[in-house]
């Protein structure tokens, strides 16, 4: 549930097919601008209503995924 909503969100902002996202590519092999990126951090957090204090480890889907359900659960 949590990927797909953060496929969701990443796909909304980079006009992509959330299921076309590979999950294991860094954000910068993507191509991915640092504005958009904290863009996406900036929905994620509305969205899941945390705060990502440090994002320096967040490099792809895989690492933002594993992030978010930590802070779901610890919540």
């Amino acid at each position: 549930m949590i990927a797909e909503q953060i496929n969701a969100i990443i796909g909304e902002k980079l006009d992509m097919d959330p299921a076309s996202i590979p999950q294991d590519v860094s954000f910068k092999d993507m191509k991915v601008d640092s504005l958009y990126v904290v863009e996406i951090l900036l929905t994620i957090e509305e969205t899941f209503d945390i705060v990502i204090e440090d994002a320096s480890g967040l490099t792809d889907v895989n690492s933002l995924v594993a992030y978010v359900e930590s802070q779901v659960q610890d919540k």
